[in-house]
């Protein structure tokens, strides 16, 4: 795989498909404290964000965040003294392995959410999400949009005035270190600058043309066709699967006084590899359009 969005098979299908899967899967890895969950939870957007934004991505994953969960484990144990198993005591207070346990599993939710919105990102762009929502809530979903979209766009403009600066000199990285303040906040404030400029001009150019009037008609590419049809209906089987496990309380695990899963049966396991599957949907998407696209390569 590239790492490339538009090469996303998953991504060129229907919005609706895109946003209802992300919907889903974010929102059992939120309501649900099961660590089976939420390690297949994060192991699949893990290897979900490297097949979208490619190798790159792998040193922000190691970096930034494998150390959130293991930062989230080691504040939850020394500061919160629940559970029964006590591994040892610190200024007198008890360290227990539910305490950590529980820091963990908060761990994994954390970084496993920041890891499906990462791939939210790439497939479901800014035109998918007002196509979806723009004439419902227009005023909204232009702003959701553009939040989505802010974080990369300056980024990508601070950059371009470094490269500029220190093309004229001036370089925020060398020097003393008040001359590295003054020019790294002179930085800062031709960023602040332009991206006011640039919002203005943008809010100028949608009213300029019409959009929130009611009944203004849009132009966009998007089809709903079998294949759609046949996703969201699988999606749509997993997911009720997996929630109605969820509520039979399948999944259900308590971590104080004492870690234990409330029920564990067949259903249980039934339940996991469910959930296992609409998680790698998406990958097996991707990977299965990959090979179709080389075969009929081979075949040209």
């Amino acid at each position: 795989m590239t790492g490339l969005r538009d090469l996303s098979t998953f991504a060129s299908y229907h919005p609706i498909i895109n946003f209802s899967y992300f919907v889903l899967v974010i929102g059992i890895s939120m309501t649900s404290l099961n660590p089976w969950f939420l390690a297949c939870s994060f192991a699949s957007a893990f290897a979900y964000t490297i097949i979208l934004k490619g190798k790159k991505v792998v040193k922000f994953n190691i970096l930034f965040i494998i150390p959130l969960v293991l930062i989230s484990a080691l504040l939850n144990m020394f500061f919160i003294h629940d559970g029964e198993t006590i591994l040892f005591y610190m200024y007198e207070n008890a360290v227990t392995l539910e305490a950590l346990l529980y820091g963990f599993v908060i761990g994994f939710m954390l970084s496993g959410m920041m890891l499906w919105l990462m791939c939210y990102q790439e497939i479901v762009t800014s035109d998918k999400f007002i196509y979806l929502f723009g004439r419902i809530l227009p005023t909204l979903a232009l702003t959701i949009s553009m939040i989505f979209r802010y974080i990369p766009l300056l980024r990508k403009r601070f950059v371009e005035i470094t490269e500029g600066q220190r093309c004229m000199g001036r370089d925020f990285k060398s020097g003393s270190l008040i001359k590295r303040l003054h020019q790294a906040a002179k930085e800062v404030s031709i960023l602040i600058a332009w991206s006011l400029e640039a919002s203005i001009e943008t809010s100028d150019s949608m009213e300029a043309r019409g959009y929130g009037i009611m009944g203004r008609s849009s132009f966009n590419l998007f089809v709903f066709t079998k294949n759609d049809a046949k996703l969201l209906a699988i999606i749509a089987g997993l997911g009720a699967l997996v929630l109605a496990g969820m509520f039979m309380g399948k999944t259900t695990i308590y971590y104080y006084p004492a870690t234990f899963f409330l029920d564990q049966d067949i259903i249980s396991y039934i339940t996991y590899f469910l959930y296992l599957c609409l998680l790698v949907l998406p990958i097996v998407v991707d990977i299965g359009g990959e090979l179709r696209w080389r075969q009929l390569r081979l075949k040209m």
